[in-house]
């Protein structure tokens, strides 16, 4: 009995001994298939698990998945009219069919140059946290054309952190529950500006600062159509359909020329408050056409500074570099864990070429005044189709070009319409809320603060400042001084100087 007991116990010892060495040298992977062509060798298509099918399926639901953009950027940034359209400190305002023209332009591009040399799925195109951005606070300070130079500086700065390397430190220094809160923040802002630019909140003039709808109720047929808009986009998005923004907003449209032709509501104003707010939901003239690229190159790099001085124009520049900072790091490390190429560090293959090119984004969207260019989280919707390498992304980029001879049809999507999307998007942006941990209230507040500070003062500069001052004060009074970055205490003391430019500004006799 002893002997058969010590038989099994040498069995089983041995099993162990067995498994644990298979466990400390696991069996080798076999070689992947040698590539089969020159787009598989140069892809690296096969070696990453996938199909030259599954490329140009994932880049085709990449394009759909993103291309509302397209329509929906000319609505943020342009117009039809000086009268329906954003205007500057001067006067001037972009026409939405020459945004419409360079979003697909751009965007088509830096997919495409993404693709060839970083060789991952992700598509890039207007960012719409910082086309937001301009269009509502800096403009008020800046022509277009300046603002433009603004983001031309940003992308050049982005570049240079990619290629020396500072971008990940100053990525390092900041602790990731205010990147998180960074993000939710503009979510929330977006968010808001649908809310106002619909007519869902409105401003009072007295009592409260904004009610619901008119009244405190919703009394028009425009608001309706958002409404409406939005139960279908957030339906279509819950459900992940593939591309349904893009479903959402076409069918949106639909309804909104439709309701016109039989209400013949008109566009809104003094004499008709019911009315659609910019643009009237009506077919005319034609849809396809020449893409009009007037505004390539319609750029004043440092205009910006002469006209507001170095100080407020460099708070500007940093806004945007933060704000493209963040968001694109955030997104690329999502993607590439979704797509299976992420190392277990988070870094990716091709990590510094992405960081550049990316940057470059930034350069071409302020050169032809479609606003920075970055990576999509849309592209995810491409990744789950099976995309893995650049390939995708040169199919979404050539899908993007083609869009620039459409863009007429912007022309009949009414702002409730965009409205809508954004407050979608929005809502998408909120989902980082998670990384926060509000059971520690050092982090609570900075973050807290953060996000509500964007929408409430309608500035994601106030929102960065607020977060990061209040962060690194009560870090401080708490006994936690040493936590806080070195960088973190540069950037405080920056916004400190900013938040009191005007007295500053008095004092020098600027």
């Amino acid at each position: 009995m002893t002997i058969l007991d010590n038989s099994a116990e040498k069995q089983a010892a041995a099993k162990a001994a067995k498994k644990a060495a298979k466990a400390a040298n696991p069996t080798p992977v076999p070689n992947p298939a040698p590539p089969t062509s020159f787009l598989d060798a140069f892809f690296q298509i096969t070696k990453r698990g996938s199909t030259l099918a599954r490329e140009f399926r994932g880049g085709v639901v990449t394009f759909f998945t993103m291309a509302y953009i397209v329509i929906l950027n000319p609505l943020i940034l342009g117009g039809f009219s000086a009268a329906n359209a954003p205007a500057d400190v001067a006067g001037g305002w972009l026409p939405a069919v020459q945004v419409g023209a360079v979003t697909g332009l751009t965007a088509g591009v830096m997919t495409i140059v993404f693709g060839l040399i970083a060789n991952l799925p992700f598509g890039l195109a207007a960012g719409l946290g910082i086309n937001s951005f301009l269009a509502v606070a800096v403009i008020h300070e800046v022509t277009w054309p300046e603002a433009m130079g603004l983001v031309v500086i940003n992308g050049i700065l982005i570049v240079l952190f990619g290629i020396t390397g500072a971008r990940t430190a100053i990525f390092k220094a900041v602790p990731k529950e205010l990147k998180a809160a960074i993000t939710v923040g503009i979510g929330l802002f977006i968010a808001f500006i649908g809310f106002v630019d619909s007519g869902f909140i409105q401003r009072t003039a007295g009592g409260p600062p904004v009610q619901l709808g008119t009244d405190g109720s919703i009394s028009t047929i425009p608001t309706l159509v958002f409404i409406a808009g939005l139960l279908v986009m957030g339906i279509l998005v819950a459900r992940k359909i593939q591309g349904g923004l893009l479903i959402g907003i076409v069918a949106t449209t639909v309804l909104a020329a439709v309701v016109e032709a039989v209400m013949h509501i008109g566009p809104g104003g003094k004499d008709n408050p019911g009315g659609w707010h910019l643009n009237t939901p009506v077919l005319s003239g034609q849809l396809v056409a020449l893409p009009d690229l007037g505004l390539v190159g319609q750029f004043d790099l440092f205009g910006s500074f002469a006209r507001i001085g170095g100080l407020a124009a460099t708070m500007l520049v940093f806004t945007l570099v933060f704000t493209n900072f963040f968001d694109a790091m955030g997104t690329m490390t999502g993607l590439a864990k979704s797509s299976g190429v992420a190392y277990k560090d988070g870094t990716f293959p091709r990590l510094k070429s992405a960081f550049i090119v990316e940057g470059m984004g930034a350069v071409m969207g302020g050169a032809t005044s479609g606003s920075s260019n970055t990576v999509y989280i849309d592209s995810a919707a491409g990744i789950g189709e099976g995309a893995r390498t650049g390939l995708a992304s040169v199919v979404t980029g050539v899908l993007f070009l083609g869009s620039m001879f459409f863009t007429p049809l912007t022309s009949v999507v009414p702002i409730e319409v965009a409205a809508a999307a954004l407050v979608v998007v929005g809502a998408m942006m909120m989902a980082q809320i998670r990384e926060i941990n509000f059971t520690k209230f050092s982090v609570a507040l900075p973050s807290f603060l953060t996000i509500v500070t964007m929408p409430l003062s309608y500035s994601i500069a106030n929102g960065i400042g607020v977060g990061f001052v209040s962060y690194a004060v009560v870090s401080a009074a708490s006994g936690r001084a040493r936590k806080v970055h070195p960088l973190m205490w540069v950037v405080t003391v920056g916004f400190l100087v900013y938040f009191a430019r005007g007295p500053i500004n008095t004092l020098l006799g600027v």
